[in-house]
């Protein structure tokens, strides 16, 4: 057998981080990096190389007078965090509501100018629909995608058309925007939107807005084009549990 090694395990170096973490974090003006190794017992030598990596890495900052704070970076994972603490807290409701239609859920953010897919919720018998195009360049083509696009302002719609070609993706996909737009604009808020075999063909989906605070998106389902006609009659299912699903994530955490 083999002596145990001299260096520190990777598992040590990321203690070591946290620690080092933890303690910038208690210090709101910020400490120099021989407090910080005193206060947690680490070498001066590894401190300084932990936190030119952290620095690097922008999880925590050196200041002008050589004191260490906590960096932004952070404040993107609390954000993420938040996130999975929201969807989270809406998943039952749409669990609920593939079960009693028998169809796959989902649950839309618009974000950063995109539409972004946060939550799908599926089963055996309500299989989700193969994202074979990548879904933030096909929001002119889904349900999902064209409800939040009927929910933007004027400008924030003309952006994400300029930076998003109306793919052809099936014999019924829309591709000319002034087309788009006027579908868009006859459906009144906040009914269902439809999309038939547009995206993909033998699939059809209904979507209906939802808001986390000043944040839109969308809630919809997905099911087999024959059964079309029962997603068309489940609008007031729909809009109800939109309507929860915007109460909860309204919620602060």
């Amino acid at each position: 057998m083999g002596s145990p090694p001299s260096s520190p395990t990777l598992i040590t170096s990321v203690q070591r981080a946290m620690r080092l973490m933890e303690a910038v974090g208690a210090h709101e003006n910020g400490a120099p990096a021989k407090q910080l190794a005193r206060e947690t017992s680490t070498p001066l030598a590894t401190t300084y190389h932990l936190l030119r990596t952290l620095a690097h890495d922008g999880y925590v900052r050196k200041l002008d007078d050589g004191g260490y704070v906590l960096g932004d970076r952070l404040d993107s994972l609390h954000s993420g965090s938040r996130g999975q603490a929201l969807v989270s807290r809406v998943r039952p409701v749409l669990a609920a509501l593939r079960d009693e239609l028998s169809a796959a859920a989902y649950l839309t953010f618009y974000e950063d100018g995109e539409i972004r897919v946060v939550e799908v919720v599926d089963g055996p018998r309500a299989p989700r629909v193969d994202l074979w195009v990548g879904f933030e360049d096909a929001g002119h083509a889904t349900a999902l995608g064209k409800c939040v696009l009927r929910d933007l302002d004027e400008e924030a719609r003309a952006d994400y058309l300029s930076r998003h070609p109306l793919a052809d993706l099936t014999p019924r996909t829309i591709t000319r925007p002034e087309q788009l737009l006027r579908d868009l604009e006859a459906v009144a808020r906040p009914a269902a939107v439809l999309d038939r075999e547009e995206y993909i063909l033998g699939t059809a989906c209904a979507a209906v807005p939802v808001h986390d605070g000043t944040t839109l998106g969308s809630l919809g389902v997905s099911v087999r084009v024959d059964r079309f006609s029962r997603i068309q009659d489940a609008e007031a299912r729909l809009l109800s549990t939109a309507n929860r699903v915007s109460r909860a994530l309204s919620l602060t955490i």
